[in-house]
């Protein structure tokens, strides 16, 4: 029969030829002649000494062997693509960074900063998996995650990222917006919140705001959904700097009288201890570190 390389592409020919049941269409899709075709299928008959099609002026049929050989080579080179597929996979794979965090702080912080990861490091795909629960990373599970909080989870490395602080903003267009000149005009207002432990009782009581009964008009799950509301004119909403810079770039949210608050918790970069990054997700942490703003209090905080 001579080697493998020499008779696999009259086999690969030969089984195309078999499932179109005509040389044309397998040249088609083989990318060759249908001269080419007929040459492979003549070179395998001649190695096996059979006859492997009935020619007639219709077209081409099936010989007994080889309807044999055409099942033996449809299942084998089916074989081969699942296998070759999946290593594809898996090398793919390797270039994959999962990464789970906060649906808000995706969309307001980290997203305007990707393109400049993907243009240091363009063969690595990210994937993005927000959501409220805390991730498990367990086998099959992220690479990594972002986190608000105390910054000590068990099993886990946590690196600082960086603080926030809260502020009140509200549409521009918000009915009664030019007539809020104190917290205390806040306080008046129907108010949008959201979900987060620290909220507006908080941020009044740094204001100095006292003996008013706030209305929570609107509450949101999530932050996005609450600057997205008040975008929209429904009221006040208490952001999160470094959520809200989107919104107050594009104008569509402008701050309030007010002090800034310090968030009790912070951003960290987390990852499972018990386990090693792989390249690509301790580049995409480096980054994430190096792209951290500077903390409160550095002297290069306020330039």
């Amino acid at each position: 029969m001579g080697t493998r390389a020499e008779w696999l592409p009259a086999l690969a020919a030969f089984e195309a030829a078999a499932r179109h049941q005509n040389f044309a269409h397998a040249a088609e899709e083989l990318h060759l002649t249908a001269s080419a075709v007929s040459h492979h299928v003549r070179k395998l008959e001649s190695r096996l000494g059979l006859a492997l099609f009935q020619r007639h002026a219709r077209g081409v049929a099936l010989t007994p062997a080889g309807r044999q050989l055409a099942d033996a080579a449809s299942s084998s080179l089916a074989d081969l693509d699942d296998v070759m597929g999946a290593l594809r996979a898996a090398s793919q794979d390797r270039d994959l960074v999962r990464v789970a965090t906060l649906h808000s702080l995706t969309c307001g912080w980290l997203l305007p900063r990707l393109p400049e990861f993907t243009a240091a490091h363009p063969r690595i795909r990210i994937s993005i998996e927000t959501g409220f629960a805390l991730t498990r990373f367990d086998e099959g599970g992220p690479d990594l995650g972002i986190r608000l909080g105390p910054g000590q989870w068990p099993g886990l490395n946590a690196q600082y990222l960086m603080g926030e602080t809260l502020f009140p903003v509200a549409s521009p267009a918000m009915p009664g917006f030019r007539g809020i000149e104190t917290p205390r005009d806040i306080a008046r207002l129907p108010l949008v919140a959201d979900n987060a432990r620290q909220g507006w009782p908080d941020w009044f009581r740094a204001a100095k705001v006292r003996g008013i009964a706030l209305d929570e008009r609107y509450r949101f799950t999530d932050s996005m959904g609450a600057l997205t509301a008040a975008t929209l004119g429904l009221g006040p909403a208490l952001a999160r700097e470094h959520i809200v810079q989107p919104f107050l770039a594009a104008g569509s949210l402008a701050r309030l009288p007010g002090p800034e608050v310090p968030a009790r918790w912070a951003y960290h970069v987390v990852h499972p201890a018990h386990r090693r990054l792989r390249e690509p997700a301790r580049l995409f942490v480096d980054w994430l570190l190096a792209s951290r703003p500077p903390a409160p209090g550095s002297p290069w905080h306020d330039r």
